[in-house]
């Protein structure tokens, strides 16, 4: 193989791929990137067996072939080398190494065998469908903070993406929860995902289909079975295996009856909130609302450390209504809010709020009160 391509390029597409990689593997290969070169072509494969992403850039190919090298060790030399710099990638069939050579910069890395990589085959992917670029990343940035963490809870390690609404207005959703706190967005199913099987996208792979949408122009292709999910966007694709197990009837967690309504200026509430919170404890985080007509007044209580409170001016004419939040949540949902102003919607100091953006319906968001 002999193959000869821009920096920028490959610094670009190694950027992609080399993340898949975990840094620590007990699969030797699991660590390396596929390079093949083949029809003025360049194209790079890493995968954890998990997830997988593959990118293609043009390339000036003299010699197609194919080989393995380190992902990290590869980004990291392409990173150091000169900007403008044009790379030649060389490997030998006899010897297991990659020649890298620009201006008077050479490596040599130590290559395994093409045959041993692993091949991510997703199969028949029943369902796909195309969205702009812009609203997978709305639909994630909202909903991302409140996927759950907790391992043995492993069905709620990533977002539901299933379709939903109703005949006359059909929608693509996404929701999120960690039994905290609960993140829904709406959008307009787009053709082809009526249907469609409910999937729980993982932690990782939410994570790096983020990072891949740079222009937010774009349009992006979803493939999905009930197994693997496929995102496309330009020359990168990225392959996932999907969580195996039953999200929550979370429909039952949103509150329909909450009757006291709360209006707010969600940069005043924002900074308010984050200036009490500076007295809380790391492990009881609590803020208390109290509410009474046309004011709120904030206040924490940490007894190692000292009292917070702070008074706001808000739209508010139910009765009045103590309740505790835990701050950093509450900061957590105030940030998803896009428009100015945030609705909540409150029933008793027991129960879970709403949050909306006044403007904007698409979005939802469910917080459980705390003690206070």
């Amino acid at each position: 193989m002999k193959v000869t391509v821009e920096r920028a390029q490959l610094l670009k597409s190694l950027g992609h791929v080399h993340r898949v990689v975990e840094r620590r593997n007990t699969i030797p290969i699991l660590g390396n990137v596929l390079v093949r070169a083949e029809n003025a072509k360049l194209s790079l494969k890493a995968t954890d067996l998990d997830l997988e992403v593959t990118e293609t850039l043009p390339a000036e190919t003299a010699t197609a072939g194919s080989t393995t090298v380190p992902a990290h060790m590869f980004y990291d030399i392409v990173r150091k080398l000169p900007d403008g710099s044009q790379i030649v990638l060389e490997a030998d069939g006899d010897r297991a190494v990659l020649a890298i050579r620009a201006g008077r910069s050479r490596f040599t890395l130590q290559t395994l065998p093409e045959n041993d990589f692993p091949d991510l085959a997703a199969g028949d992917l029943s369902h796909s469908f195309n969205l702009a670029a812009k609203d997978v990343k709305r639909l994630i940035d909202r909903t991302q903070f409140a996927i759950s963490t907790e391992e043995t809870r492993y069905y709620l390690n990533g977002i539901y993406l299933h379709a939903a609404g109703t005949a006359k207005a059909a929608t693509l959703r996404g929701v999120a929860t960690d039994g905290h706190r609960l993140a829904q967005l709406d959008l307009v199913q787009p053709k082809g995902a009526e249907g469609m099987p409910g999937v729980i996208v993982p932690r990782k792979t939410v994570g790096e289909v983020q990072r891949l949408i740079e222009d937010s122009e774009a349009e992006m292709t979803i493939e999905l079975s009930q197994a693997k999910i496929r995102f496309t966007i330009g020359n990168v694709v990225l392959t996932s295996k999907l969580i195996d197990g039953t999200f929550p009837d979370y429909g039952r967690v949103i509150p329909q009856g909450n009757d006291k309504e709360l209006v707010v200026d969600k940069k005043d509430f924002e900074n308010a909130v984050d200036r009490v919170s500076t007295i809380s404890s790391e492990r009881g985080r609590a803020v208390k609302l109290s509410l009474s007509p046309g004011k709120l007044v904030l206040s924490v209580t940490n007894p190692d450390s000292g009292s917070a409170t702070e008074e706001l001016e808000v739209e508010y004419a139910s009765d009045a209504l103590d309740i505790g939040f835990n701050s950093r949540y509450l900061l957590d949902i105030a940030a998803q809010i896009e428009g100015d102003v945030a609705t909540l919607r409150l029933a008793d100091p027991g129960s879970p709020t709403l949050v909306q953006d006044r403007d904007d319906k698409s979005a939802l968001y469910v917080l459980m009160p705390m003690r206070v």
